[in-house]
């Protein structure tokens, strides 16, 4: 077993580890990827400024998310197929979240159910959902995210169409997967992958399958989920969900100022500055230069989150110094899953917190609730202008 040390470590054993078809999924953006990769490389010229001759004694990365209590400003974001990466993953992922203390939220696009996921933690998650434009459906998964206590909702924007990703259609990656001869060759290399998968019930899209009108099996429900993602999206719809719900309310998918503020007037809970991890506008502006401008624009009206690129508690920092109150990570959770299951879960986690934690310490700071911009290097880090807004 290699030395694990940080998240690409993780990543690395995962691709050898994971089915072709599934570790791409993952680990893939739209068209040419620039976003995708530009979510990660824009942390870059990011620059720290160091502190000497403070104590640095008795450190906490500890803070609230949606009213949760919170280890460190982070949340396991939704990732559809996370069941694919390793037997049961949702499941395994919600059980690390819950013991490291921080929020797991399910895909609506999960393998494990709403059902599996509560039936298997204690601790409240929170759930995702797409919109549909079988609204009886969309009613009846809000009653069942109500049923298993989860806390909060977290309804998806930017995914009204769906974004080409290259390698998915050269992958077969359909619902049911293609039995392609290259498939089959690449599963005969994933000896511990299958036999996870043979030793678990939950093979399809468990949120889906048997709940939803004439969905029966995964051809069925391909031909549902085709004409189902609403293209008819707006505002109204946003307000039918909050009204639905009851409860607290996270609107994923912001990038754009206005869209912002026309978020704050539909009476959300939390926004999250977010281009779907790169894998819908391609072109589209990295979520962490995306973010000041937004802060500046509704930070005092919102709660303001990031997602997209994390790959270390340095880059959860660097957010949290540009205003982001709370961020998601999704690839880096993928990684550790897909490489260790649970336990790897556990080690992303892990490297995250004690990468955040150090880097604060370093910059002069114990208590991440005091942590501002000042900590950045002036020049380095992306500024709101008048352009921007």
């Amino acid at each position: 077993m290699p030395v694990i040390t940080n998240i690409e470590d993780l990543r690395v054993l995962a691709e050898k580890r994971v089915p072709r078809m599934f570790y791409d999924y993952a680990d893939s953006g739209s068209w040419t990827e620039g976003t995708y990769r530009a979510n990660s490389s824009d942390f870059q010229p990011i620059k720290l400024r160091q502190r000497v001759a403070v104590n640095m004694e008795n450190r906490s990365t500890a803070t609230q998310m949606a009213g949760t209590t919170t280890r460190m400003p982070v949340a396991i974001a939704p990732v559809g197929l996370t069941g694919m990466q390793h037997a049961d993953g949702e499941i395994k992922a919600a059980r690390a979240a819950e013991k490291f203390g921080i929020p797991f939220i399910l895909s609506t696009m999960s393998i494990c159910s709403i059902e599996d996921v509560a039936a298997n933690t204690t601790a409240p998650f929170w759930f995702q959902l797409y919109m549909m434009r079988d609204r009886d459906a969309m009613a009846a998964m809000i009653e069942r995210t109500r049923r298993a206590g989860c806390t909060a909702l977290v309804l998806t924007l930017d995914l009204q169409v769906i974004g080409q990703r290259h390698k998915d259609i050269k992958n077969g990656l359909t619902a049911p997967p293609k039995p392609t001869l290259a498939n089959i060759i690449n599963l005969m290399t994933k000896p511990r992958w299958c036999l996870g998968m043979a030793g678990t019930r939950r093979h399809t899209f468990g949120n889906l399958v048997g709940h939803v009108k004439g969905v029966s099996d995964m051809r069925s429900l391909s031909a549902w989920t085709n004409e189902q993602f609403d293209p008819r999206l707006s505002w109204a719809d946003v307000a039918w969900v909050k009204a639905q719900w009851g409860g607290k309310l996270i609107l994923k998918g912001i990038q754009d100022v206005e869209d912002a503020r026309l978020a704050v007037q539909s009476g959300a809970d939390v926004i999250v500055v977010s281009n779907h991890g790169g894998r819908q506008l391609d072109g589209a502006e990295s979520s962490i230069n995306s973010l000041p401008a937004i802060v500046e624009a509704v930070g005092n009206d919102i709660e303001v989150w990031m997602d997209g690129g994390i790959r270390s508690g340095q880059d959860v920092l660097k957010a949290w110094a540009l205003g982001a109150r709370g961020t998601l990570i999704g690839r880096a959770m993928v990684y550790g899953l897909g490489a260790l299951g649970e336990a790897g879960v556990t080690r992303a986690l892990q490297i995250i917190h004690k990468e955040l934690d150090i880097t604060m310490a370093f910059c002069g700071h114990t208590d991440i609730r005091n942590v501002d911009k000042r900590i950045l290097l002036p020049g380095t880090y992306p500024v709101a202008g008048l352009a921007m807004g």
